[in-house]
């Protein structure tokens, strides 16, 4: 075999592979709306984290009082994001016992500080998964908990924010692929029974707190982005300057 079959025959087993853990990643990830420079948005994405994530997800590498990076006092702080026992200064802590959790899901629940970091994939970034993830749950009564996602296919984890979403469906078509006749998700959803929020309301909360998760992954990730911008703006003024002084040194040279 020469060398440009083998780089071929390489091309295609990588492309098969992509193709492979595409496919077991469940639908296509939708666009996440990516706004971790918006406070209103990262403050309510705290308040969404820590009432419906924190009582089974720690975030063992974020301190309470890093929040008032995103425009949060110790104050507010105290007053809508503490459980009665923690401290301004004490770390995102689960108050899920290991053990039962475990018990109840089969696995401890992971940590969720760089969640948004570590989910990236071929369909998207991690924001991106975990915007799709919560936003494609519906009922199974085959499933121990209730619960299956189309983006995670037999999740262990029940929906986190039903209340909020209410109950839906996906609706899926059948078509003939190869000869065989399968299931496909149209991309459409029915709603069984109503939640709080409405479609699109649910839709802004989810948005919110997948920029909290993806800010808390790197919190310095905006300021470092800023200073870059800066930093490359100088150098464009001080090569227009050099460029100049070189001009200028050299003009009576011949």
């Amino acid at each position: 075999m020469n060398l440009w079959k083998k780089l071929l025959l390489g091309l295609a087993l990588a492309v098969n592979i992509v193709g492979a853990q595409a496919a077991t990643g469940g639908i296509a990830w939708d666009k996440a709306p990516g706004k971790t420079t918006d406070q209103a948005s990262l403050q309510n994405g705290a308040k969404i984290f820590v009432n419906y994530c924190l009582s089974c997800h720690s975030a063992n590498f974020m301190r309470y009082n890093r929040l008032r990076d995103i425009g949060l006092t110790d104050q507010q702080i105290k007053d809508n994001l503490l459980f009665t026992s923690d401290k301004v200064g004490d770390m995102m802590k689960s108050a899920i016992d290991p053990a039962q959790a475990k018990a109840w899901f089969g696995a401890n629940p992971p940590d969720l500080t760089l969640v948004a970091r570590s989910r990236a994939g071929a369909n998207g970034s991690g924001a991106d998964y975990l915007y799709t993830l919560l936003r494609s749950y519906y009922r199974d009564g085959l499933k121990p908990t209730g619960w299956n996602n189309l983006a995670f296919p037999n999740i262990g984890m029940p929906h986190p924010l039903w209340q909020l979403q209410g109950e839906r469906k996906p609706v899926f078509e059948t078509r003939e692929e190869h000869g065989h006749e399968v299931h496909a998700f149209t991309g459409r959803w029915e709603q069984v029974t109503p939640g709080a929020m409405s479609p699109q309301q649910y839709d802004a909360a989810v948005g919110d707190l997948v920029n909290f998760l993806q800010w808390m992954g790197e919190p310095a990730q905006n300021s470092r982005i800023s200073i870059g911008v800066w930093v490359l703006l100088f150098l464009l003024v001080f090569t227009f300057l050099a460029w100049r002084l070189n001009a200028a040194y050299w003009k009576d040279v011949k």
